[in-house]
């Protein structure tokens, strides 16, 4: 990488977002492209479209502006995008606070962080392009500048939907300085940025006894009364309070409902009518989008509180439950420790799961439908067919909870565990097995659980443990079963040969003693067995095999015993049963045999060079799983 290179290219990209000119020449860029002058939520709508949809296979939308950060609450944000999507056309919600409600650690601060840093981007982009007129401390649409009679003629004519008027501080200047003469005002492009404190702020609410007003609103310019001689006088006050500074972008109210009363009500003219009042000037204009977010227990007082019944009515809630899927809830981990300098200890493979299938057991709400266990759940959540509920039934689940993902395991509490556990002397690598110590060993640390729900969450660190003895062993399964690969091979034509004869009603035909031969039934019971087909499936099963056989022969492919899912762990798992023995005994002995110490050493190649593991963690695996066999 050449730096001063690179340096010199962000220069001159810098030059061209400094474009400034006179109200007519913006005019004339305005009405060729309309989209200059969008307002505020119809912005950071066409920011979050600009930026890619998909609709997944289940039907949910998937908003690429928000996929590297937040996962797992397609929901929740396709309200928020369609809170946006209303506001930008104009509707009377437009004319809301967005509160944004949920549990701690579910990312409601992050969504807000996005759309933040989104905003600063767009706008230094052709697309998002935005002007203001030049030294407006508010950042003014140049077109707030055109008379109230001639709006009409220019919307009709150009297109150009204009609301607002000027602030004092540009109506001062454009009477005093240019005379009236709007086309002469000067104009330049400008970047939204929260450092500079265009376009972008944020309100953090502190102790109400020392905090001033003046923070959200601005204040009195004490250096300027004696010059000026009067505190109405718009040189005399300072636009620089969050709302002003944050006009024709976005307004984040940190944790608003902890905020003293007097600055809400501030908040109820800005959301109704658009207006700041400020000092001794009239209502200021305001376009922007103030975004907040709480918790449930805030929330609710501020819910029960009379008093607050107006500004209620003024606030679009979005609930942020807690993401409630597996694979997702590993992408959060996985986004989370990449961000750390803890690069060189490996983390083992299914760790992360193991991790997020204790996190969001503790999350579930449990069902009343008989045999759905809270295991069975989060898989069916995951996209995972049991025996007896398939996907269809998810819908249904999701509307038997009524609170599912507002309590539980945060995501943090988990990243701070596993973080702990990483950061120990000597440690090269992390197990499952070491994760579930660490979440349990926390629970004691954790403030806000109680002694019933600590229990509740130690069964819960035992369930998903169970569930990792099974996929360790298979996982060894895997590993063992390729050293014997050409026995599945044979154990699959065996199969095959009798399903074909069960199927077309024939006898097989013994390729020694040449007699003729029923189909084995023993045989084929016992691989089928292994999935879970029943007695009464068994004939449809075998049939979708020679459908399967026939249709890749029709396209010029062989089957093998990887070729259908199902059939291939059947085989899989009739080897691993034959094979158990032999398993047991290499891997659990302590002095094993020249034999036994090649096949140890082909399955750890096998799992480092495939499985994603380390020669230790690899070897780990292997004497946890010979435990598991000898119990």
């Amino acid at each position: 990488m050449d730096l001063v290179k690179r340096l010199e290219e962000y220069r001159d990209r810098e030059r061209e977002l400094m474009w400034e000119g006179i109200f007519a020449e913006y005019f004339e860029i305005a009405s060729k492209k309309p989209a200059v002058a969008r307002l505020s939520h119809e912005r950071i709508y066409q920011m979050i479209m600009d930026a890619g949809v998909e609709t997944a296979h289940t039907g949910e939308t998937h908003y690429k502006f928000f996929q590297d950060e937040i996962f797992g609450i397609e929901k929740p944000l396709q309200q928020i995008v369609d809170y946006f999507h209303s506001a930008a056309q104009r509707l009377e919600v437009r004319k809301r606070i967005l509160l944004l409600m949920g549990p701690v650690g579910g990312g409601k601060s992050t969504i807000v962080h996005l759309i933040k840093r989104g905003l600063e981007a767009y706008s230094r982009v052709p697309e998002g392009a935005i002007y203001a007129i030049k030294d407006c401390p508010m950042h003014e649409e140049p077109l707030h500048l055109i008379p109230y009679e001639l709006r009409g003629d220019v919307e009709k004519e150009f297109g150009l939907y204009i609301e607002g008027d000027l602030c004092p501080h540009c109506r001062y200047m454009v009477d005093t300085q240019y005379r009236g003469r709007i086309e002469e005002v000067p104009v330049k492009r400008i970047s939204f940025s929260e450092k500079y404190r265009v376009g972008v702020g944020t309100f953090t609410p502190s102790d109400p006894k020392s905090q001033d007003i003046s923070e959200l609103v601005g204040g009195i310019d004490l250096s300027t009364i004696g010059e000026v001689g009067v505190e109405s006088d718009p040189r005399a006050y300072r636009f620089d309070g969050e709302l002003n500074i944050a006009n024709r972008g976005v307004m984040e109210f940190v944790e608003m409902l902890k905020t003293d009363e007097k600055f809400l009500y501030v908040l109820l003219t800005l959301s109704q009518e658009q207006n700041i009042k400020t000092g001794r000037f009239s209502m200021i204009y305001a376009d922007e989008v103030v975004v907040s977010h709480t918790n449930e227990h805030e929330y609710q007082s501020f819910v029960g509180n009379k008093k607050s019944e107006a500004l209620q009515d003024r606030i679009i809630l979005a609930k942020v439950p807690y993401n409630l899927r597996v694979s997702d809830e590993v992408k959060i981990y996985e986004k989370l420790l990449k961000q750390s300098a803890l690069q060189n200890v490996h983390i083992a493979p299914y760790t992360l799961r193991i991790a997020s299938i204790f996190a969001l057991l503790t999350r579930l709400e449990p069902s009343k439908k008989a045999g759905m266990s809270l295991m069975k759940k989060l898989k069916l959540y995951d996209g995972e067919d049991m025996e007896d509920f398939k996907q269809k039934d998810v819908r249904e689940l999701q509307e038997e909870a009524v609170r599912e993902g507002m309590d539980g395991i945060s995501p943090r509490y988990v990243i701070n565990r596993l973080s702990n556990a990483l950061i120990k002397n000597n440690v090269t690598y992390i197990s499952p097995i070491d994760a579930l110590r660490a979440l349990r060993d926390g629970l004691d640390q954790h403030t806000s659980i109680t002694r019933e729900e600590r229990e509740r969450y130690l069964n819960f660190i035992n369930d998903a443990r169970k569930e990792y003895d099974e996929i360790a062993k298979k996982e060894v399964q895997r590993a063992f079963v390729y050293s014997y690969e050409e026995s599945a091979h044979t154990m699959l034509n065996n199969y095959l040969d009798n399903v074909e004869a069960y199927c077309n009603k024939t006898k097989l035909r013994d390729p020694i003693t040449d007699e003729e031969l029923e189909p084995d039934e023993h045989l084929m019971r016992s691989i089928e067995e292994q999935i879970g087909v029943s007695e009464n499936a068994k004939r449809s099963f075998r049939e979708e095999i020679l459908i399967r056989i026939s249709s890749l022969a029709r396209k010029g492919l062989s089957f093998d015993y990887t070729s259908h899912e199902r059939l291939k762990e059947a085989i899989e798992k009739k080897l691993f049963a034959d094979l158990r023995d032999v398993v047991k005994i290499t891997t659990s002995t302590r002095t094993p045999d020249k034999e036994q110490l090649r096949k140890i050493n082909e399955v750890v190649e096998r799992l480092v060079a495939e499985q994603g593991y380390t020669y230790e963690s690899a070897n780990e695996l292997l004497r946890y799983t010979g435990s598991l066999l000898n119990r």
